[in-house]
């Protein structure tokens, strides 16, 4: 059964001070009809506390929210994109909007993107672009990289490593002293995309990485055979927590917290719950994915979660005016600091936060930015992709049979 809570924003009694003063000068009326996949708690909060402050500016709009479970949300979006359009609704940026732009179900909103606008989400607006116009707006982003129990490498004796070789070998002295190097959770599959995309931008770059998931490579080349052999390293040393196709990212994340695990590779939103697991900052610390081949410019996976316009909704201009407002450099800074996430416009305020000012800086320093596995591929490909990472961490001696899988579909899908 679909979990699914609909629920309509009051209005609030105030207006927002700071907001900027072009949307909050034109005041709105009408509909306006919100769908979101925010179903965790800090996300949905965040989301809820952002239009109501929208609600303040336009307190004779009449809007209502409904808030659908992040995965089931995955599934029903095609349906009601196409049978009965929200005026606004959440999503991802890069390939995975693909689709929706290619079946007319997106509404181009290459207008929004003008001017001051243009130059504060400049370091987005590739991954919202599809045939020179862009599809969305961008509500955060957000790093990955290794999080890692600082206590722990110091206990050891142990620095981030910078290159393939250091990584490995801290790996080799943190399961010298009775731990695992990294946990992770594939039930889902996705996480274990995120070692196919460091280990590939890493031994081969971003321009081949972006061509593996256009469908321009076969998975069956030995550059990627190449990677798939580096991963094998890691699992042959036993780095990965065991049974770990038995846990969501979250059922994880004791070992961390527990100190049987030394890492996690993950995104920023890992933070939050490590700290409520009663890690201190302390305790916690982060690191760069490590260069690999010496040469290939550091590329980061930087996903960015998104809001678009439905081709078919009723109350456009009132959608236009709420994604202006969500990229709003006053907003950004709100919800960058209430996510923990970085903010898309670059005028916002960087939280005094040091995992949010490590992202700020690496990802500025940035060679490239890609948006992950099951984003820069489409649908199809990803799933099987991520089907054969998972098997791949388990059943690493059925590479041969996995590689050919995903060529099969590599030449269906493209």
């Amino acid at each position: 059964m679909q979990k699914r809570l609909s629920t309509t924003i009051s209005v609030v009694g105030l207006l927002i001070a700071g907001s900027s003063g072009a949307i909050a000068a034109d005041k709105l009326s009408g509909e306006l009809k919100i769908f979101l996949d925010t179903s965790n708690p800090t996300p949905r909060a965040t989301m809820e506390r952002m239009i109501e402050r929208f609600q303040a500016m336009h307190p004779d709009m009449d809007i209502s929210t409904t808030i659908i479970d992040s995965e089931a949300y995955k599934t029903q979006i095609r349906n009601f994109l196409s049978a009965n359009p929200p005026d606004v609704t959440t999503w991802f940026a890069g390939n995975r909007m693909l689709p929706f732009v290619e079946t007319g179900l997106f509404e181009d909103v290459s207008d929004i993107w003008q001017g001051e606008l243009a130059e504060d989400l400049a370091s987005t607006k590739k991954s919202m672009t599809i045939d020179g116009k862009q599809w969305g707006v961008p509500y955060t982003y957000y790093q990955w990289g290794v999080y890692y129990r600082e206590d722990i490498y110091k206990e050891l004796g142990l620095q981030p490593p910078t290159n393939w070789q250091e990584f490995k070998d801290n790996c080799q002295k943190v399961l010298d002293s009775g731990r695992k190097c990294f946990s992770i959770g594939t039930k889902f599959l996705w996480t274990a995309a995120g070692w196919f995309d460091y280990l590939n931008l890493r031994q081969n770059g971003y321009e081949f990485h972006m061509d593996v998931t256009s469908g321009k490579v076969s998975w069956e080349d030995p550059r990627i055979r190449d990677v798939f052999a580096l991963w094998r390293e890691l699992i042959d040393m036993g780095a990965f927590i065991d049974n770990h196709t038995s846990y969501s990212w979250q059922e994880a994340l004791p070992f961390v917290v527990q100190g049987d695990a030394a890492g996690y590779l993950l995104g920023n939103f890992i933070v939050a719950p490590l700290r409520d697991g009663g890690l201190t900052d302390e305790q916690l610390g982060f690191y760069q994915f490590p260069m690999i081949v010496e040469g290939i410019p550091l590329a980061e996976d930087a996903p960015a979660n998104t809001f678009h316009i439905p081709s078919n909704a009723e109350n456009k201009d009132n959608a236009r005016a709420f994604l202006k407002y969500v990229a709003d450099v006053d907003n950004q800074s709100i919800i960058s600091k209430e996510l923990g996430q970085l903010a898309v416009n670059s005028r916002s305020e960087v939280p005094d936060d040091k995992f949010m000012r490590q992202g700020f800086e690496m990802l500025s320093n940035a060679y490239a930015l890609a948006q992950f596995f099951d984003r820069d591929a489409p649908a199809q490909m990803a799933k099987v992709g991520m089907e054969g990472f998972q098997e791949f961490m388990v059943q690493p001696d059925n590479l041969d049979a996995i590689l050919k899988r995903l060529e099969n579909t590599r030449k269906r899908v493209y």
